[in-house]
């Protein structure tokens, strides 16, 4: 591996850095949280119905570490019934290129995965070059993602 490709010397153990950016994104449904919050403002029911497999409680929970993190803003509206919102703040807003980064990366992942085990089934060797990846087409929950394509959970 070069330099260029081991994060620029961090060590992964010891680098407070990377300590940081691993408890900023830890937890299941954070990224998709945050990408449904790069759509636009949401209120809690919104999220919630998007999101259909998180539960009340850890769709809070972990809204709430977003905001203490600073990513995502909750605006509370004095109103009768209280209205919430949330939105991503500008430094939420910033990591949207790096979440798609990750999406395309696990897209190019997911392909590679069906290759090879397309290329398996017809008894072709496998080297140790080609990568594995998870096949995402024909999900059964009726969703859809914001790029077009059919939704891929496992539902």
């Amino acid at each position: 591996m070069t330099k260029a490709q081991n994060l620029r010397g961090l060590c992964p153990v010891t680098n407070a850095t990377l300590t940081v950016a691993q408890r900023l994104v830890t937890g299941k449904w954070k990224f998709t949280i945050l990408w449904r919050l790069s759509e636009g403002t949401r209120r809690f029911s919104e999220l919630q119905k998007q999101i259909p497999d998180i539960s009340q409680g850890i769709l809070t929970q972990q809204l709430r570490e977003l905001e203490r993190d600073g990513i995502v803003f909750r605006e509370i509206y004095k109103e009768v019934p209280p209205k919430v919102e949330y939105s991503l703040t500008d430094i939420g807003q910033s990591f949207i290129p790096i979440l798609n980064d990750v999406f395309g990366w696990i897209n190019n992942y997911n392909k590679k995965l069906k290759k090879q085990e397309e290329l398996s089934a017809a008894g072709v060797s496998i080297s140790k070059n080609d990568s594995m990846i998870a096949n995402t087409d024909g999900c059964s929950c009726g969703d859809s993602c914001t790029c077009g394509d059919a939704c891929t959970c496992n539902g």
